[in-house]
């Protein structure tokens, strides 16, 4: 973002300007992260989380690398070196307890930057390219966790794998050699442990570097506020440091407080506990469920289970569970309102919070057996899912009257007296 008022670089020593001269990465964190980069002066908590997501993924790789010294990708002794990690190295039980608990906690970081930005609206003009890579991040998290969820090679992680891998097989023509190529054969075995190992692995990085393409993306139009108002004046802003710095950190110790609280007292209370019996090919668990963040999705594809002319319902089921995610890609467009904040539109705020009563009822429902009455349940709220962005968005945004914006962010913030708020012309008062 480049504001006019925006701090430039100055060195303030010789080793920093000689540096600066040769690889100029002091200026880069200044103009990135830095007093040298203005944001909006009203960003509440909720412009926390992206990042407690960056401070996740950067844990996740740290963690993930050590645990990835002691673990064979090999389905005879894959469940034994989970347990060696467990009680035989040093400090692995906290590396694993910290990288499982920490996939868990990431995800209810997306989640809740994801909702925020449902709220305020964060995909609109001109920050679109903001929030496109962000749910491609978000689909390169489903596909990391998925695999990292097989690894230990627990009852939950063999049927898990054979039960998602299996949707592929609803793709007519091509589903089966789709299917057989991911195993490396025609049930998870050990060239399946090696492809999700090598792929769990890899995959981090790719993450990263679309965090970055996403930061950086960022940086043009810059941050998004409250209000949705944009950046009029240098009054409407303030340096990220020290003032963010500090309330990111303060978001961080909160963050880290709950964190810890799982890692150490109830470090097995978000995973299933049929994961710590070793995979069993000939035993079917009672109930095969993925980890919860999967379970909205896995609750849409459970909702199909008639035929649909020639489309058989677990091919709808797979279309559907993909095309909840994908509808995130088209929102810019969906969402035609030029009011970008929630706070400013009663009518979409009201269903606002009708679709997170319907996500909050989806995670429920993604864990209960496929009978009645769940099931039922499902379909009706995997029908308001799609509806909701695909009727009710579209329809809402055209036709409501927000409330009135703002002039600027220093009115939001001072109120409207001009001598309190500079940033206003008098005669917008």
């Amino acid at each position: 973002m480049s504001f006019p008022w925006a701090r430039e670089y100055q060195p303030t020593n010789g080793l920093m300007k000689f540096l600066d001269e040769r690889l100029p990465l002091p200026r880069l964190i200044h103009g990135a992260i830095g007093a040298g980069y203005p944001v909006p002066r009203n960003l509440s908590y909720m412009w926390n989380f992206g990042v407690l997501a960056g401070f996740c993924l950067v844990m996740q790789i740290i963690t993930g690398v050590v645990l990835a010294m002691h673990y064979a990708p090999n389905a005879l002794v894959a469940f034994a070196t989970t347990e060696h990690i467990m009680r035989d190295v040093n400090w692995g039980w906290l590396m694993r307890y910290a990288h499982a608990n920490g996939a868990s906690f990431f995800f209810v970081v997306v989640y809740l930057h994801i909702f925020r930005g449902f709220f305020y609206s964060s995909y609109k003009a001109p920050r679109e390219m903001i929030w496109l890579p962000g749910v491609v991040i978000f689909l390169l998290m489903m596909a990391t966790a998925f695999m990292g969820y097989v690894l230990p090679w627990g009852q939950m992680s063999f049927w898990g794998a054979k039960v998602i891998t299996g949707l592929f097989g609803a793709i007519p023509l091509v589903g089966e050699p789709i299917q057989v190529w991911l195993l490396g054969g025609f049930a998870p075995d050990n060239a399946a442990l090696n492809r999700f190992f090598s792929l769990h692995f890899l995959l981090p990085f790719v993450i990263a570097g679309v965090v970055i393409l996403h930061i950086w993306a960022l940086h043009i139009p810059g941050s998004s506020n409250p209000t949705g108002v944009e950046i009029k004046t240098e009054a409407d802003t303030l340096p990220f440091h020290p003032y963010y710095t500090a309330k990111d950190g303060f978001g961080l110790g909160v963050f880290l407080l709950l964190f810890l609280a799982f890692v150490f007292f109830m470090p097995n209370a978000l995973g299933h506990p049929d994961n710590y019996i070793e995979a069993n090919p000939l035993s079917t668990p009672a109930l095969i469920v993925p980890e919860w963040y999967f379970y909205p999705f896995y609750a849409i594809l459970r909702a199909f289970t008639i035929d649909f002319f020639f489309i058989p319902a677990k091919l709808m089921g797979v279309l559907a569970m993909f095309a909840a995610i994908l509808v995130w890609f088209f929102l810019p467009w969906l969402d035609k309102s030029p009011v970008r904040s929630g706070h400013y539109r009663p009518l979409f705020r009201i269903f606002f919070w009708i679709l997170m009563v319907d996500m909050a009822a989806l995670f429920w429902l993604g864990g209960t057996h496929a009978e009645e009455p769940y099931i039922m349940f499902s379909q009706l709220t995997t029908a308001y899912y799609f509806l909701h962005f695909l009727v009710i968005l579209p329809i809402v945004s055209s036709i409501e009257k927000p409330k009135p914006l703002p002039y600027s962010i220093t009115e939001s913030v001072l109120g409207s007296d001009k001598d309190a708020s500079p940033a206003i012309p008098a005669a917008a008062n």
